[in-house]
């Protein structure tokens, strides 16, 4: 399973709170942060929270395939 998920949800549940919950589940989920703060320590250091990559916005739908090649190719 691949999941992409934005780093902040206006209203809801973020990134980083919904991989720990879905890891607790299946350590076998494979998620990728995105968000527009290249800044973010989620987004330089994304392996210590849990995700397998990460993206930031605005991303092509190339560049988004490239990273879950990255990601099948380290299994």
């Amino acid at each position: 399973m691949f999941l992409k998920l934005d780093l902040s949800i206006d209203g809801g549940m973020g990134g980083v709170d919904t991989i720990r919950e879905l890891l607790e589940i299946d350590p076998r989920v494979n998620g990728i942060v995105s968000t527009g703060y290249s800044n973010d320590p989620v987004v330089t250091n994304f392996k210590a929270y849990g995700f397998r990559g990460a993206l930031t916005k605005p991303y092509s739908m190339g560049e988004l395939k490239e990273k879950l090649h990255e990601i099948i190719s380290e299994e």
